[in-house]
């Protein structure tokens, strides 16, 4: 997925609620924004990271929530081939079926309850669009930033459906990192990631023992849960500090389902704008140039000539690339 704000140097979102739970670390809760992905009659999606008081979790560094999109009003998912460089998306679908394409050669369905995971490295172009006998559609995107060890390395793609773990009260599928004695076999090329799908039983509750080393985000993705004692209402993101080794969500009457996230702080500043990742406003100019130039939206730059292609081969016969909006006139800024 794209991020298809036409002015993507304002993402910032809304503003985190503080709250302190006795014998727990603070809870932050970020609010989502909404954002349409295109025009009039675009799918909605719900961002709460990135955003002002908050940038990354662990490496996380951008998470939508989307659906349950009626397909037949909206139109569902049209995201017609764009770029990405230094991170990694992870596609994690509740309903529906998006057909997945790369200049990396893969082709893929995203289906509910399979990780699809695209490691973009040095860069990729891709296209995300709904199957057409989906009617309803229903999931979320992320993405986490590649460390410096490894961004500029090749780009990759790797599918896996993990087996779930049932605990007393909810249902867990551990598709990145390792929870409750499941292990993801994904090679992630950023070290220390977390991320699980927790569907909790009505009144549940799942208490987890979590590394303390770690930040961790709670999505709650389809009702209000309570996070380590801090109510946390639908669609808004829980925000724990490392420190704490335990993690514990409650569901109300309905039951709920929540994405969880974590994994040790980057520890390195990142420049993120449109859906590039870089370090710095230069970096992230070069790689517009030169997305723009091999796609033919502007001509090459004499700065980079003989450098080798980024963005790929891509199959005939697909819906128009969209060309990357203008730069900001101001200098972009690390996020830390």
């Amino acid at each position: 997925m794209t991020n298809l704000d036409s002015r993507p140097e304002l993402e910032v979102l809304g503003s985190g609620r503080p709250g302190v739970a006795e014998g727990h670390a603070a809870v932050q809760v970020l609010e989502p924004r909404p954002v349409a992905l295109g025009g009039p009659r675009a799918m909605n999606v719900h961002r709460t990271l990135p955003q002002r008081e908050r940038s990354l979790v662990g490496a996380w560094c951008f998470l939508d929530h989307f659906g349950p999109d009626d397909v037949a009003e909206t139109g569902g998912m049209l995201v017609p081939r764009h770029p990405h460089t230094g991170l990694a998306t992870v596609s994690w679908l509740f309903t529906g079926r998006v057909e997945h394409l790369d200049s990396g050669g893969n082709a893929a369905s995203v289906v509910p309850g399979s990780l699809n995971l695209m490691i973009a490295g040095r860069g990729i172009t891709h296209q995300e669009i709904s199957d057409p006998g989906t009617t309803v559609l229903h999931g979320v995107q992320l993405w986490y930033a590649l460390p410096e060890e490894t961004r500029f390395g090749a780009n990759a793609f790797e599918r896996y459906t993990p087996e779930p773990v049932r605990l007393p009260g909810a249902t867990a599928r551990v598709f990145l990192g390792e929870l409750l004695g499941s292990v993801s076999p994904v090679a992630t090329r950023t070290p220390d990631l977390l991320g699980a799908e927790l569907v909790l039983e009505p009144g549940g509750r799942a208490s987890l023992d979590v590394r303390p080393d770690f930040e961790h985000a709670v999505l709650a993705e389809s009702d209000e849960v309570v996070v380590n004692g801090t109510t946390v209402g639908h669609r808004s993101l829980a925000y724990l500090p490392p420190g704490a080794d335990s993690l514990v969500v409650t569901a109300g009457a309905a039951g709920a389902r929540v994405i969880l996230l974590g994994g040790v702080p980057l520890g390195e500043q990142i420049v993120m704008w449109w859906n590039f990742v870089g370090r710095d406003h230069d970096e992230i100019a070069a790689f517009r140039r030169r997305y723009q130039a091999e796609l033919g939206f502007e001509p090459a730059d004499p700065r980079d000539a003989g450098a080798p292609e980024l963005f790929g081969p891509f199959p005939p016969g697909q819906p128009r690339a969209l060309p990357a909006p203008p730069l900001p006139t101001v200098r972009l800024r690390p996020r830390e």
